[in-house]
């Protein structure tokens, strides 16, 4: 059965292969935090599926299975593939956010390090992101849209952040903000693609490399 069949099932207040049948009471489900931890328990399976299969062929009754009830009980706890796909996203992001921490002139390069050192040490988050953000090039993928503004709006913050930071002279004078903000992306995306493949790939030791040849200035050999 598809997603989409079990989606209509849940809304219906069937069991998945018993159409008519009566959906359990909501408050059934025990108590406020009994029912968050669900949920959590959830989003993380969710985010082992999508992250293996992608958003289209990751599959609600896996996902269901994995954290032991019916697809129709998931739908208990979120409305629909989407949303679940959405608080994992989201979920994957205050990660990411947490391990970056606040982003400044003087330390951008190093937070962007910190990232790239995170996703090494989180292979479901990295997956997930690499995943996604490939299907996602799809004009008709729901996170078509989201992936879009993320490169857009990380270009914006990052150009900025790097032309003040070659203002003050702790970035190359002789390259173009805008573009090395493409390419700090182009270079994390590419590193997390081949350490998937090959996990032996240091990809915190290549992103250093990177900085080093292109960003940082070469050091004064008179100095």
């Amino acid at each position: 059965m598809q997603d989409d069949e079990v989606q209509r099932e849940a809304a219906a207040g069937a069991t998945p292969g018993h159409p008519g049948s009566p959906a359990r009471p909501r408050g059934a489900r025990g108590s406020y935090a009994k029912g968050q931890a669900k949920r959590q328990e959830i989003v993380d399976a969710a985010l082992v599926v999508f992250g293996r299969s992608g958003y289209h062929s990751g599959s609600l009754r896996e996902i269901a299975k994995r954290v032991n009830l019916t697809p129709a009980g998931l739908m208990h706890h979120f409305s629909g593939k989407e949303e679940l796909f959405t608080e994992v996203l989201r979920q994957r992001d205050a990660h990411v956010q947490a391990a970056a921490g606040d982003v400044s002139e003087s330390t951008l390069l190093e937070q962007v390090r910190k990232v790239v050192a995170y996703n090494q040490t989180t292979r479901g988050l990295t997956s997930l992101y690499t995943v996604i953000s490939a299907e996602a090039t799809d004009s008709e993928h729901p996170a078509h849209e989201e992936f879009a503004r993320r490169y857009a709006e990380s270009e914006a913050s990052s150009s900025q952040v790097l032309a003040d930071a070659q203002r003050d002279g702790l970035i190359r004078a002789d390259i173009d903000p805008t573009s090395a903000a493409r390419l700090i992306s182009a270079v994390m995306d590419g590193l997390q693609q081949q350490w998937l493949l090959d996990d032996s790939v240091d990809m915190t030791a290549l992103f250093d490399e990177f900085v080093r040849g292109y960003l940082l200035a070469p050091p004064d050999p008179a100095a």
